[in-house]
């Protein structure tokens, strides 16, 4: 039985970023019970494993007390019935994300009429920021302190290796071409 107050998170979360936690957080003010649903996704290519996603979840969502983590392989929905959420959150970044997102609510709401969806934006600073180019970023040698929570950032740097700056640049540029004149 659930009072009402219990809301889901899914998501592949892969990496979370701050954009995610952020979220989470505002989702953790709304409700008495937060559940971030993590979802294996085979087919999107993941970059971490499963458990690896959910171990850097835990971690970041620690302090917040309400805040749970778990996994699911089936329909949200189901996933939703089962742990009792009434409210499903799903994060809205800009208008390009509104009709992927509508469209899935609207499937949503046919499969299970009684979940709700509430569409949250994350605050300004995220509004840009998505799994998919933070992993291009850091594959590339980039700065990505202050997009990911740091046990993030420690776990891309391993699983990317210490040498993806030296690996992104061009072979050209590591010999020093372009000097002759």
């Amino acid at each position: 039985m659930t009072d009402g107050r219990t809301a889901l998170f899914p998501g592949t979360f892969d990496p979370f970023t701050n954009g995610h936690l952020d979220l989470t957080r505002r989702a953790a003010r709304l409700f008495d019970r937060v559940i971030v649903a993590v979802a294996p996704s085979p087919a999107k290519g993941t970059l971490f494993e499963l458990d690896e996603r959910v171990a850097m979840i835990h971690s970041a969502v620690k302090p917040l007390r309400n805040v749970e983590v778990v996994t699911f392989s089936d329909l949200v929905v189901d996933c939703a019935r089962r742990l009792g959420a009434q409210v499903m959150i799903r994060g809205l970044r800009a208008v390009s994300d509104f009709e992927y997102e509508f469209q899935m609510a609207l499937m949503n709401r046919n499969l299970s009429p009684g979940l709700e969806v509430v569409f949250l934006m994350p605050s300004q600073q995220y509004t840009y920021l998505n799994s998919t180019l933070v992993k291009e970023v850091a594959r590339l040698g980039g700065r990505i302190t202050g997009l990911v929570p740091v046990v993030v950032e420690e776990r891309l740097r391993v699983k990317l290796g210490m040498t993806a700056r030296r690996k992104a640049a061009p072979a050209r540029a590591r010999r020093g071409a372009g000097r002759k004149r």
